[in-house]
Formats: structure tokens, sequence, C-alpha cells
């Protein structure tokens, strides 16, 4: 089936109102700050996928607020990593697989994108199963394996029929999901005092399951997914925006296209740890504080909330769930296929139609229905596996981050546009605040 509105219609409607064609700032005759906000709002959205909520509230639940400084200080990591992303494609006019599959020895091409696959998948499954189980929290006796199929369905629907100004404009106004988890917070009682100090001052344990939560909350914020989302809709952004052209070759484009990248990927960073601080203090005051130490899904710490903080607390946080993973599961299967057809150098990106990119639907389509085999699973834990992807993507993301910095250091890559200063040191920061997170799992995992 062709897209809802062709090719021309939507080049001619980003064209009228591209934000990069004045300066990204509100203001008489400017664009708003929703225009201005984007693939950095989405991915930052998308980061509080299912998965995210899930080992959040493990984190509130099982050490109440004294994990609240991870949010806080992965922030400026987080944004750094994927600003770095997002300029990568806005540079280059490629994602992060295109510019590897160019660049980079094709073994360590390869490796990157597997484990990329690898990570993806996990998380797909586990979403699309926590969005049925949060589903059935709020109409009892649905079947699960109906839901997991009805959201599978709408998710890859969504990306095939939809042109790319409107499924964009779908993933932006699916941001509102995040709301529930202020709600949620709001319908608690907050020991504030302790949520501060707890936000303020990084504490934390040497035992096994502190530093595995550790790990989990990191790899849930900093995921690599993220950064090939980001990186790859920056480039297809050049292809939707006629005036857009790659750094490289129109250097006169960067102060403005900077700046947007800037203030979109700040923002969407922003909002995406101020809600994972919401879920974690909703878990540490409903949960910790009344003996529920042991959640590892959303949908149990929705349950949960049901005796504390009533039948709307538990509905917000269920609806929450849903709401956002119908914005992380596409980003996830998209990201698997932008690596994975990059790497090829097939025709990618929302905006072709499915006729001119059928490789890159497959792969969309195929990512959606592995994760969903996965999620129906008899011999799949759900009260495990959100938690374990998130794991798994912090483990994945050291990898990915070292590759990803030093191609966005490589001035024949980048151009006079090669990261430095302290962008360059933030990156390089989080990567090695990852890999001692992996290391410390690791040692005190070991028998």
């Amino acid at each position: 089936m062709s897209r809802i509105v062709s090719s021309f219609a939507v080049q001619s409607s980003v064209q009228d109102d591209d934000p990069e064609e004045t300066s990204p700032v509100v203001g008489p005759s400017k664009p708003r700050l929703l225009q201005v906000l984007g693939p950095g709002l989405i991915t930052g959205a998308s980061d509080d996928d299912p998965s995210g909520i899930a080992t959040y509230a493990q984190a509130g639940a099982a050490f109440g607020y004294r994990l609240g400084w991870t949010l806080l200080y992965t922030y400026p990591l987080m944004a750094a990593v994927q600003m770095v992303s997002a300029r990568i494609g806005r540079t280059t006019g490629h994602g992060i697989a295109g510019v590897l599959q160019r660049h980079a020895p094709n073994g360590l091409l390869q490796v990157t994108v597997v484990l990329l696959l690898v990570a993806n998948t996990a998380n797909l499954g586990a979403d699309l199963g926590a969005m049925a189980d949060a589903t059935t929290l709020l109409l009892p006796g649905s079947p699960r394996w109906l839901l997991v199929l009805l959201f599978a369905g709408i998710c890859v629907l969504m990306q095939m029929l939809l042109a790319y100004t409107r499924y964009v404009a779908v993933l932006k106004w699916l941001t509102l999901a995040l709301f529930a988890y202020f709600a949620a917070l709001a319908t608690t009682q907050v020991d504030w005092a302790a949520f501060a100090h707890g936000v303020l001052m990084p504490r934390i344990g040497l035992g096994q399951e502190e530093l595995t939560t550790v790990v989990a909350v990191f790899g849930t914020t900093i995921s690599p997914y993220l950064f090939f989302w980001q990186s790859s809709e920056e480039a297809e952004d050049l292809r939707v925006h006629p005036r857009r052209r790659d750094l490289v070759h129109a250097p006169e484009q960067s102060a403005v296209a900077l700046h947007r990248i800037e203030v979109d990927t700040l923002t969407g960073m922003a909002v995406s740890n101020l809600v994972a601080l919401a879920i974690l203090g909703t878990g540490a005051a409903a949960l910790h504080a009344h003996g529920a130490t042991d959640i590892r899904t959303s949908a149990e710490a929705a349950a949960a909330l049901r005796p504390v903080a009533g039948r709307f607390a538990e509905a917000v946080f269920a609806l929450g769930v849903v709401g956002v993973g119908l914005l992380a599961v596409p980003v996830l299967a998209g990201s698997s296929a932008y690596a994975v057809g990059e790497a090829r150098r097939w025709p990618v990106g929302y905006s072709r139609r499915v006729q001119e990119a059928k490789a890159f639907y497959s792969v969309v389509g195929l990512a959606t229905l592995v994760g969903m085999l996965i999620s129906l699973t008899p011999s799949l834990d759900p009260v495990r596996a959100l938690f374990w992807s998130a794991v798994l993507n912090g483990v994945v993301a050291v990898p990915v981050m070292a590759v990803m910095m030093r191609i966005a250091a490589r001035p024949d890559v980048m151009g006079s546009f090669a990261i430095r200063g302290w962008l360059k040191a933030l990156g390089w920061i989080a990567t090695a605040v990852m890999a001692l997170a992996v290391i410390g799992m690791a040692v005190t995992s070991w028998p």
C-alpha cells in the first residue's frame, strides 16, 4: 500500500516549515520550539520505553531514593553522546552505520551492527510484552497474545503507511504519554528531602545487585539504539528538507544547524531524565516505603501502586507504558533497519515509499516480528526480561560508544566539524563511566 501522502507533498510542506531556515529561537516570525524539536525530543522520549520504566521503578523499589543521582549526573553525559550522534548524521549525511560502512573496516561494521541487533531485538520483545501486560491491567481478561500481536501490527503499519512528516508528528504527540508519570508521582507521598538528597548526593554500594541495577539504569538511559536512531534521523531530514545539505559540503549552514541540534538534544534528554526521576521517585515512595522491593516490570509496578496510591495511579502508570511503548517500538525497529540498510547501502528511510525501500521496510517488519515471537515465548520470564534487556543495552553500549567517538573525532570523516573540546571529553567520560559500571558488575557477579 502506498504512503498516505506523496513524496512531493511531503517535501513541499517541510520546505516551507524548515526550522533551519531561521535561527531556532522562539520569537516573532521564527519557528516555535515544537518545530525545532525533532530527532532529539523523540529520541529522549523513546528512551523512557517500557524497559526503562521497569528499570527505574525497580531501582526506586529496591533502593529507595538513593540511586536518584544516576539520572542527574548522567544527563550531561547522555546529552553529549546524543549530540555526537546527531552531529554525525547532520555533518556527513549518513547514519552511524553508513559512516562506518564508508570509513571503517568491514569486520568492525559487522560486529557493531550485530551487537545493535541483538540488544534491539531483546529490548523490542520485552517492550511488546510489557505493553500487553499493562493493557491487561486496564482490560482484565484480555488475551495477552492478542494484545502483543495488536501492538506489533499497529507499530509496523504506522511506519509503513504514514508519510514521513505525519509519522514524525505522531511520534511527537506520543511523547505526551510521558506526563502520566508526573501524575503518578503527584499521587504518592514523597519524602522530598530524602528524594533531593538521593538525587544530589552520589552513593553506591559495592553489592552485586546494586551494581547490576546501576548498569541497567545507565544502559536504559544511554542505549545503543538511541545513537543510531538520532544520527539516521538527522541524515533523513537532509533528504526531506531540500535546502539542507550535509555540513561537510555546506559549512555555511553549520551555525543554525548545530544550534538546532543543541536545543533539540538538550531538551529531549532533559525530558527523558525528568520522567525517569519521576518513575524512580514513584517507585521509592509508593513501593520501597511499603516493603515492595522486588518490582521488575512496568506492569508489576503499576499493579503495586493500587493499594498504596489508588486505582488512578495504577491506571495512568499503565497507560503511560502503552503510550511510550507505541513510541519506542518503532524507534527500536527503525534503528535496526537504518543500521542494516546503511551497512548494505540499501535505500533507507521513512521518507521513501515502501516500494522504493522494500529491504528497509522488510527489516522493520522482521525486527518487530522476531521481537513479538520473543515476547510470546513460554519459557521467557517476563519478570526479568525488561530489566535484563536494560543490562544488555548497558554492556553493548560500551563498544558502540567507543567506535562512535573515534569516528566522530576523525577530520577525514567529519571535516572541520570533527568533535573536540568539551563535547569530545564528555563523550569519552560517558564511555569510561559505562565501562567501569559494566566491569564492576562483572567482578561482583563472578562466583
